[in-house]
């Protein structure tokens, strides 16, 4: 099993959903680095279940910085984040523990581990495991923060509830990202979050759940960041999207619209402004060749709606290796989309820096 990504910097992933902990480690940070625990702590509070749209499975999730930190600052050796899981319960999965539950990593984990995971609301196949991303995520955010960059992301559709659109305006941009990035429930227009709770609510009466597209800018890279190729922008961060559990697309720009414009439409106007060079508009996301070009990057993911419901769902037996029923019981999410959000910032900021600091070189980190 790979849990390991990245190349200046690497980040590791381990534990259970109803394991003892759960956590990440992080390798590459400059000695000296500051490590901010307050906002990491205010970054893990967006991620936690809250209200009737979410689980009713609440964790503190505390993280402990256990190696790697010494008087608020990274030591340059191997960083290590635990996060103890303190709210399980494993008896919920005991009477369908041979039943593979649809949508999830059930079968494909039974085929890969010939039955040596760890079924327990998942194991290392859960969601759970983006609590210890965004805790890791946090450092890379605060560090581009530290260098003029700042990564937002609003609900852009959930249950069929649309949000209204970023601004084209670079200051009103700007606004919108830091006030998305203060809110709980991350939309840009208040009113749409009523609209969308409502659907997450109704879906979660009929024992259903739905999905939806977050949408992420980045503001403030330079042009220059990224590789051609197998280290491009879009490559490493679809890479690293991809590995959100429920994520099943990625598009960056206007992503898959392209397909129905000609090339005079798609293709990004160059002007001077300023002293710099900048495009008239942005339908290639802020990337082009693989590498930034200075406008904002614009990236969305599409989430499927969370698997784990509660209507009777066909599905096999694997231990009997005969066809049977499920109806789930347990703790679940109705929607995923809200508290994902924090997570596909993090993981942004982690392949953005990664790629900055092979260009730069490590000390890029401290400058």
């Amino acid at each position: 099993m790979s849990d390991c990504t990245g190349s200046a910097f690497t980040l590791t992933v381990f534990g259970e959903s109803h394991g003892p902990a759960i956590g990440a480690v992080v390798t590459g940070l400059v000695p000296g680095t500051v490590i901010d625990e307050e906002f990491m702590a205010r970054q893990m509070d967006k991620r936690r279940a809250k209200g009737k749209i979410s689980t009713a499975r609440t964790e503190a999730d505390r993280v402990r910085i256990v190696s790697g930190v010494y008087k608020g600052r990274a030591t340059g050796t191997a960083l290590t984040l635990l996060i103890e899981n303190q709210n399980v319960r494993s008896g919920d999965y005991q009477k369908t523990e041979n039943l593979l539950r649809p949508g999830h990593a059930d079968y494909t984990a039974f085929a890969k581990y010939g039955g040596h995971q760890d079924p327990r609301g998942g194991g290392h196949f859960s969601g759970r495991l983006t609590a210890p991303l965004v805790a890791a995520g946090s450092i890379f955010t605060k560090m581009l923060a530290e260098k003029g960059v700042v990564i937002a992301t609003h609900l852009a559709r959930c249950g069929g509830v649309e949000d209204v659109p970023f601004s084209r305006d670079p200051d009103t941009l700007l606004a919108q990202a830091k006030a998305l990035n203060q809110r709980d429930f991350a939309v840009l227009d208040e009113g749409r979050a009523a609209a969308m709770t409502r659907v997450i609510e109704a879906a979660s009466a009929e024992g259903d759940s739905v999905g939806g597209v977050l949408e992420t800018v980045v503001l403030g890279l330079p042009a220059g960041v990224g590789e051609p190729f197998f280290h491009s922008v879009e490559s490493v961060l679809a890479q690293l999207l991809f590995s959100i559990p429920a994520v099943k697309g990625v598009e960056f720009g206007d992503g898959f619209a392209l397909a129905d414009l000609h090339g005079s439409q798609a293709n990004d106007p160059l002007r001077m402004q300023n002293g710099r060079i900048v495009t008239t508009q942005n339908r290639n996301g802020g990337v082009n060749g693989g590498i930034t070009n200075g406008m904002p990057v614009v990236l969305r993911s599409v989430v499927k709606p969370t698997p784990s419901i509660y209507k009777v769902q066909q599905t096999v037996d694997y231990a009997a290796k005969r066809n049977a029923t499920l109806q789930i019981n347990g703790r679940h999410d109705p929607c995923i989309v809200h508290r994902a959000r924090v997570v596909q910032d993090s993981l942004v900021a982690f392949g953005l820096a990664d790629l900055w600091a092979q260009q730069e070189g490590m000390k890029w980190s401290t400058d």
